[in-house]
């Protein structure tokens, strides 16, 4: 089989939607090994490394996924983008399937989405060509600085695109009261949690 059609695949699981826009619905979720971004506040460190998984053919993710109830399946990482997902968004759509994407932006877009969420981080620039492609801007706040960052970052995207601010797990306690004091004074802006963390599942 083509190497291109199969991709490192650290687990499959189906739970909810915890994060931004689509909280709260049921997903399948896809969460490819291999990341080069590197945020030291990571919650999923254990994917960086791709050479730790399994190839699995994108027919046979397809055919997995699709036997759970949802058909909303989201492919998130690691930095999914690393890899040409042309091939596993065709075996998705051939089942029917919603497809989401989560990605900080820094690889070339493939694939064909039904939505994309742009996670950018300060210290590696996205492609510029993911501005235009976004549906939902989510930007992690680890410390206060990052607001005024979010603010330039949601000056270069479409007008439509939803924006969000998500206080970094760890840090939650302290940003979130400034989080909330921004979005009542910017009410484009919405708070994102990371309620599947406060549920206790995946």
């Amino acid at each position: 089989m083509n190497a291109s059609m199969a991709l490192p695949v650290m687990e499959i699981f189906y739970s909810l939607q915890g994060e931004g826009f689509h909280q709260g619905k049921a997903a399948s979720f896809i969460r490819l090994g291999g990341c080069d971004v590197g945020c030291h506040w990571c919650d999923v460190k254990d994917s960086w490394k791709a050479e730790d998984f399994s190839l699995i053919p994108v027919e046979e993710i397809a055919h997995q996924v699709a036997q759970n109830a949802s058909n909303l399946v989201i492919v998130t990482g690691g930095e999914p983008l690393m890899y040409d997902l042309g091939p596993l968004t065709k075996a998705l759509k051939g089942k029917g399937l919603q497809v989401h994407l989560e990605t900080s932006g820094v690889h070339p877009l493939s694939g064909q989405w039904d939505w994309i969420t742009f996670s950018p981080k300060k210290f590696k620039p996205p492609l510029p060509e993911i501005f235009e492609m976004t549906d939902e801007l989510k930007i992690v706040i680890y410390h206060s600085s990052d607001i005024s960052w979010a603010v330039q970052v949601a000056n270069t995207m479409r007008k439509d695109c939803k924006l969000y601010l998500q206080p970094e797990w760890g840090n939650s306690k302290k940003m979130l009261p400034l989080i909330i004091d921004f979005v009542k004074s910017n009410p484009r802006w919405r708070v994102s949690l990371q309620v599947h963390k406060y549920m206790d599942i995946p």
